[in-house]
């Protein structure tokens, strides 16, 4: 009877999900190729849980196992805590990488290149200089070449990230800012607030979204896929797949 009673609770709360807060509303996940990235995705009904799946997936709380630490990493390059570079990806020398961190097959993060913990780098993905990430997804061929931030964000297939743009997770409505942050981020959708259950929260980009230079994205700005994102200095909110952001 309890099994019967979770189960039907369970089905109805995956009806009330809004669709657009889907990771397959932003990634095409039928050409996802990692396994492990693969796995976050179908594991986590909305994109707001990936976040906290990446930490678990991290500390081996989730049921797949990250791939053997193979990768190439150069003389020079600083890494600390938890890493695994999976064959196929390159560390350079100049990089600097805090754990817990996964680097997947065709990745390379290059000299002057900051990725911080629990962030998952997809497969071929590019982190050039002066790039900095933290505590996100790229779910595989990112850009992020120049100098720019992504933070508390997921990221889609064959993103670009441009120069001097930068993804903002913290809501502040008054100072002093805090740490740890208190105030949880909400997302919008149709005029209605959507909560995250995060106190920080950047951005979901969907597949094949270039972020233009100089872009700030606030907080929990959801872009679907194949938007077109015109050059501004500041954009928020949601733009649905296939749309062009103004």
């Amino acid at each position: 009877m309890h099994r019967l009673s979770d189960a039907s609770a369970l089905n109805t709360a995956l009806e009330r999900i809004d669709y657009r807060t889907t990771p397959e509303y932003y990634i095409d996940t039928e050409q996802v190729t990692d396994p492990v990235v693969a796995y976050l995705l179908s594991y986590c009904p909305t994109v707001f849980g990936l976040k906290k799946a990446i930490a678990d997936l991290l500390a081996g709380r989730l049921d797949i196992e990250l791939p053997e630490a193979a990768g190439v990493i150069e003389p020079g390059a600083v890494v600390r805590g938890e890493v695994t570079v999976a064959a196929g990806a390159l560390v350079a020398e100049g990089a600097y990488i805090t754990g817990p961190v996964l680097v997947c097959p065709g990745t390379v993060i290059d000299a002057g290149a900051r990725v911080r913990d629990h962030t998952i780098i997809g497969p071929s993905c590019r982190i050039g200089w002066g790039a900095e990430i933290t505590r996100s997804l790229l779910v595989g061929g990112v850009f992020m070449k120049h100098t720019s931030f992504v933070g508390d964000s997921v990221l889609g297939l064959g993103v670009n990230i441009g120069a001097f743009a930068s993804t903002t997770g913290l809501k502040v409505t008054c100072g002093p800012v805090t740490e740890p942050a208190t105030e949880e981020v909400c997302a919008h959708l149709d005029g209605r607030r959507v909560a995250t259950g995060q106190t920080k929260f950047g951005a979901v980009i969907g597949d094949g979204v270039i972020v233009p230079a100089g872009t700030v994205l606030q907080p929990a700005t959801l872009i679907g896929a194949h938007t077109l994102l015109h050059p501004k200095t500041q954009i928020g909110g949601f733009f649905p797949a296939g749309s062009q952001g103004r």
